[in-house]
């Protein structure tokens, strides 16, 4: 197949056209490295893989001249300083850049698979979320800019589809951390790391009791290919069952780490709107896509923590 990658040089989209490549497919990786990195996809050096520079933005669907069988859109910043940098972009990537994404797809008859987020169901009520949960999202809020802007995008999606008779699928990715994640992406595992390699206090917000669930970046990209294969089109939830709290996760991450027993952890007041809870109900995937996680936190910090002593 033919495959275009939006957003391909991030961490998520890097390891997603390397499990492309190795089943065997001719991949397009389009970036404007924002966010990306040229370095997680330079060292790919196969025929059958080329890398484009481009906004989505600004990108014309005539330049896309060859038929393609699907399309990844990851094309979003997504972690809160990132997108908070420039809510006004990360709006317009969400609703223009999809829609730009959708032309492409009707242009070249090619099935959409969109990356949503965990991050439509806000801060949630509910202990572990199902794709039924509407969220508990503030649409004035300093998050809302992502928040609001994926939910908006799947709504585009789902109706464009109706009108112009495409195929496509939503899957909502939950916190997601694996090599190639920038030192300074600015999530939880990525800052945990990165002060405990400098021997600084790890700063945990608020009491540390929130909790998240993890998912190695491996199984997420799996999960993403299982779903692009089949007939559904979602959302579906992807992500790893199991929660930890950032208390815990800092421990784990200080241990690792050899920080001693003196290493400590830096209580910071709790950001507005930052989820206290949030855990996927998996059910669909499991039963839909034969899908779930194989990589548990221990294990996947373990490998991650290998992959930032050398970076």
């Amino acid at each position: 197949m033919r495959i275009l990658v939006i957003g391909g040089a991030g961490f998520i989209g890097a390891t997603l056209c390397r499990k492309l490549i190795a089943d065997g497919h001719h991949v397009i990786c389009l970036d404007d490295l924002s966010t990306g990195s040229f370095s997680n996809v330079s060292a790919i050096n196969n025929d059958r893989f080329v890398f484009r520079t481009r906004d989505l933005l600004s990108l014309n669907p005539n330049d896309i001249s060859s038929k393609l069988d699907q399309i990844y859109l990851l094309a979003c910043p997504a972690s809160p300083p990132k997108y908070q940098a420039d809510p006004v972009r990360t709006l317009e990537l969400c609703f223009n850049g999809t829609k730009r994404a959708l032309e492409i797809a009707k242009k070249t008859k090619a099935k959409l698979i969109f990356t949503s987020t965990s991050e439509v169901y806000g801060d949630p009520i509910v202990e572990v979320q199902s794709e039924e949960y509407r969220g508990n999202v503030n649409t004035m809020g300093p998050r809302s800019c992502y928040d609001e802007g994926k939910r908006v995008a799947e709504t585009l999606i789902m109706e464009y589809a109706k009108q112009h008779g495409l195929d496509y699928s939503i899957a909502r990715v939950f916190n997601t951390y694996g090599p190639y994640m920038s030192p300074d992406d600015g999530r939880v595992v990525s800052n945990f790391i990165r002060q405990a390699q400098s021997k600084k206090k790890l700063t945990v917000y608020g009491s540390g009791n929130q909790t998240r669930s993890f998912c190695y970046v491996t199984d997420l990209v799996d999960g993403l290919v299982k779903l692009a294969g089949s007939s559904e089109h979602g959302p579906i939830n992807l992500g790893n069952p199991e929660p930890i709290t950032i208390r815990a996760l800092a421990e784990k991450i200080i241990r690792r780490f050899g920080a001693g027993a003196g290493a400590e952890v830096e209580f910071l007041a709790l950001p507005e709107d930052d989820p206290k809870l949030r855990c996927p109900d998996i059910s669909k995937a499991i039963q839909l896509l034969d899908w779930e996680p194989t990589i548990m936190i221990d294990q996947g910090l373990d490998l991650i923590t290998e992959n930032f002593r050398h970076a």
